[in-house]
């Protein structure tokens, strides 16, 4: 576990970071902590932060070996893809979209931002198209988002080594079962 971060040293940082911009705070983060610097993309302004503090704290957010895809893995395990046509993907997303609109979204976005919200939360996806723009180019909106993201999770999901590729267009419980019966054949 990482050491906790002297008091005020995260607003510190972001600070640092917004005036200073995000090619000279990733600089900075390179003279510190070479690894981390390595491991995360100067725009991802909450990760050089986190990595700022923590080489300040005298940690790393650079783990010494990657704990999650190494050969240290707890065996046997399998890790489980669950796949879907594109176009079906795509359907899914437009027709949840819609209904959260018709759920009420709005006014729950409404609500959260009128009350104290984490920098995180407020980061959210479609959070700031719901709040500032009409109903039908904030669905739209959201829409294309949402599609950007699963795409971008699709690719980084085929990085994962002996990952197991199960198709999604069944009824839960088809897919469960076949994802047991997968486990048991990899023990």
């Amino acid at each position: 576990m990482p050491p906790a971060p002297p008091v005020g040293a995260r607003e510190r940082w972001e600070r640092f970071y917004e005036e200073q911009g995000a090619a000279a705070a990733h600089e900075h983060l390179s003279d510190l902590d070479p690894e981390a610097a390595a491991a995360v993309h100067a725009n991802d302004r909450r990760r050089v932060v986190r990595a700022l503090e923590l080489a300040e704290a005298g940690a790393s957010l650079a783990p010494s070996e990657d704990r999650i895809w190494s050969g240290a893995t707890r065996h046997p395990t399998v890790v489980v893809g669950l796949d879907l046509a594109k176009d079906v993907l795509e359907r899914r997303i437009e027709e949840r979209t819609r209904a959260m609109f018709d759920a009420g979204v709005e006014d729950e976005v409404r609500r959260a931002l009128e009350g104290p919200i984490s920098l995180t939360a407020r980061q959210a996806l479609g959070l700031e198209e719901i709040a500032t723009l009409p109903r039908d180019e904030a669905i739209a909106a959201l829409i294309v988002r949402t599609r950007r993201y699963a795409a971008y999770q699709r690719k980084w999901m085929r990085r994962i080594p002996g990952i197991a590729m199960v198709a999604a267009n069944r009824p839960p419980g088809e897919i469960a079962d076949d994802i047991v019966a997968l486990a048991r054949t990899r023990q």
